[in-house]
């Protein structure tokens, strides 16, 4: 944008307006990425409705109990492709999110992210004009899929390397598990906005998602900062490289945010000319998975994500085939899951700020979200307030640790140091750290799909494995994490000589 804050105006008050416009665009664009992704599972159970329940069949031509559903949904196997509409978005997401951290380092971030919002908001509109135009052929379904969980890879590593752009590492677990909650607000948003037209006009479902999250990328387009120097403000610590020689001591730094530099040093840089720095070069893949807690996190969050993307594809039907729920309020019901996602987020990351550490908060949570899970599909639908209350704890236990993963760990290991100020490699860092979740988010919907026609029971066995595997990949990080602890409290004992 090019540009300067006025020379009357204080640097530090300039630097918090943008960093706080920075958190609301960006906190919107993710919502409508989530928003836009909601409708399909809240849609499931009117394309294969129970045809019983709405009275006898109009159509004298056939005695067909599935004479309301939608084709090619209207065979035994619907849960199958419904599982496969499924798999063709997050296989094609988990493929592309790979692909999308190299792009996102090498091109604007704004004209990446407003560009893949676009093109989501158009792909999510054509699956639901199918139902306008009459279309009832299995591939249209797939290939908006595919084409649609390609482009919303462009959301994650863009958005998260904006942020990480603006935001230093001190108590960045609070402030972006604030933030993350953009994934559970979207899904509320997308299952009540879907809600409304779900029995009546399904095709609406998906059409006014679409339009919202082109409008967002309009928006972002025009208004999002990239970098503090675009306004002439100074970057976070963790991106400015300075050596022991060139270290100036009129330079306060702090991790709490962006640089504040005293008065006299301020006014000689804004009347000095600007010398070209050296643009760092973009980290390789291999050198991503070499900085230390990136394979471990990434394994984590694949089995993290599995648990929390087969509730956000198959939880409205669950509650419609168990709970005997309409669609609409069995996609009600289901926000209440989101609900505990966005408390769970923020506790995880205020814990974490305070104790330091990122591991053994997600383990613990974990640890006690697969009991959870269990008792929530054997009691869960003995009463309306029990279901609720189940629904939000599993929600918080489930989510809490994927939203940490996401954006607090990845930005710290993102802005490692052993990555000498490079802040290239934050978008490749999260797009691998996310892509591997991404595996286990195509892999859980699959699952559930398969694995339902035997029993909803055997679903959840196979959810509380998952959370038990994710919990057991982070037992490295954890110890060294606890070492460090005890380490600590043996010195500030006086134990051990520091």
């Amino acid at each position: 944008w090019g540009v300067h804050h006025l020379p009357g105006q204080p640097l530090l008050a300039l630097s918090r307006r943008y960093r706080g416009l920075t958190l609301v665009l960006t906190f919107l664009c993710y919502t409508s990425y989530h928003l836009s992704r909601k409708p399909i599972s809240i849609v499931k159970s009117q394309l294969h409705p129970n045809c019983s329940a709405l009275g006898p069949n109009p159509y004298n031509d056939s005695n067909s109990s599935t004479w309301c559903s939608w084709a090619p949904f209207d065979g035994d196997n619907y849960k199958e492709l419904f599982g496969a509409l499924d798999n063709a978005f997050l296989v094609a997401y988990a493929i592309g999110m790979f692909i999308s951290g190299i792009f996102g380092e090498r091109l604007p971030l704004r004209y990446y992210l407003s560009g893949g919002m676009v093109l989501s908001g158009l792909f999510t509109m054509l699956f639901g004009l199918s139902y306008f135009w009459n279309i009832h052929v299995l591939w249209y379904f797939i290939v908006m899929q595919v084409c649609n969980g390609l482009v919303q890879t462009t959301g994650w590593p863009s958005v998260v390397t904006c942020v990480g752009n603006w935001f230093g590492k001190g108590k960045r677990g609070l402030i972006m598990g604030i933030w993350n909650s953009h994934t559970s607000v979207g899904n509320i948003l997308g299952s009540l906005i879907a809600g409304v037209w779900v029995s009546s006009d399904w095709g609406l479902s998906f059409i006014v998602p679409g339009i919202i999250i082109t409008a967002v990328g309009v928006i972002c387009f025009f208004f999002l900062v990239e970098y503090p120097e675009d306004v002439g403000c100074s970057p976070p610590l963790h991106h400015v490289r300075v050596t022991s020689s060139e270290k100036d001591p009129e330079v306060i730094t702090s991790n709490e945010g962006p640089l504040s530099i005293s008065s006299q040093s301020s006014a000689d840089h804004s009347n000095s000319p600007k010398e070209p720095a050296e643009e760092p070069e973009a980290i390789s893949f291999l050198g991503a998975l070499r900085i230390p807690g990136v394979v471990e996190f990434s394994l984590c969050l694949l089995f993290a994500k599995l648990v929390s993307y087969t509730f956000l594809y198959w939880l409205p039907l669950y509650i419609v085939n168990v709970a005997h729920f309409g669609a609409k309020e069995a996609g009600d019901l289901s926000t209440l899951f989101d609900v505990g996602g966005i408390l769970g987020g923020i506790f995880a990351g205020l814990i974490s700020d305070y104790t330091g550490g990122r591991a053994t908060t997600c383990c613990v949570m974990l640890v006690v979200a697969a009991p959870m899970l269990f008792l929530y599909n054997h009691i869960g639908q003995n009463g309306i307030g029990t279901s609720i209350a189940m629904l939000i704890v599993c929600g918080g236990l489930v989510n809490g640790p994927y939203a940490l993963i996401t954006t607090a760990v990845s930005a710290d290991l993102g802005t490692h140091e052993s990555l000498k100020g490079n802040a290239k490699a934050l978008s490749t860092v999260t797009a691998i750290i996310d892509g591997t979740g991404s595996i286990g988010a195509a892999l859980g919907p699959l699952l559930a799909g398969l694995i339902s026609p035997t029993g909803w029971n055997n679903v959840f066995y196979m959810l509380i494995a998952a959370d038990v595997l994710a919990c057991l990949l982070l037992t490295r990080v954890v110890v060294k994490e606890v070492r460090g602890w005890c380490g600590y409290m043996a010195r500030k004992r006086g134990y051990v000589q520091p």
